[in-house]
């Protein structure tokens, strides 16, 4: 997998949060991206997450060094490949639950007050299963990459 930021793209469409909100059933405190910019309809899209203080995690991870866990900048991942799936007409009505994650790495820390682009490719989308691989981005800097499976029901 590639890991150095993509390049500036312009997005075909952007999903803003309050869209989000009707494409996949996360709620506060646990909805983790504030948009989602499409590049490429079905196949290449960037979440934007905005990481503040405020964040209930930070509470105990930890309240000295608050760090973002790495479960959760997965799941941001996760977030953004399903409103970039099941935001589609054909879609709608379905979920894209976790079925797996692979190759997770994490690089850096990522902590408040940063902004996380979570760059995403859909390598494979067929009618029960999905595949999809995440990069995560604080500025030029790699935070984490990982695989991620679903199932679609």
């Amino acid at each position: 997998m590639n890991t150095t930021p993509p390049p500036v793209y312009t997005p075909l469409r952007i999903i803003p949060c309050e869209e989000v909100l009707k494409i996949i059933p996360h709620r506060y405190p646990f909805l983790l991206v504030d948009r989602v910019e499409i590049i490429e309809e079905n196949k290449r899209g960037v979440g934007i997450k905005c990481v503040t203080a405020n964040e209930l995690c930070f509470h105990g991870h930890f309240p000295e060094k608050p760090i973002l866990p790495g479960v959760l900048i997965l799941e941001a991942m996760a977030q953004t490949s399903a409103a970039m799936m099941m935001g589609l007409p054909e879609t709608k009505g379905y979920f894209a639950l976790f079925a797996g994650i692979n190759k997770a790495r994490f690089r850096r820390q990522v902590v408040p007050g940063e902004v996380m682009k979570l760059f995403i490719e859909i390598v494979r989308f067929k009618s029960r299963v999905a595949k999809a691989r995440g990069l995560a981005f604080v500025g030029a800097e790699l935070a984490a990459e990982a695989e991620l499976l679903f199932a679609i029901e």
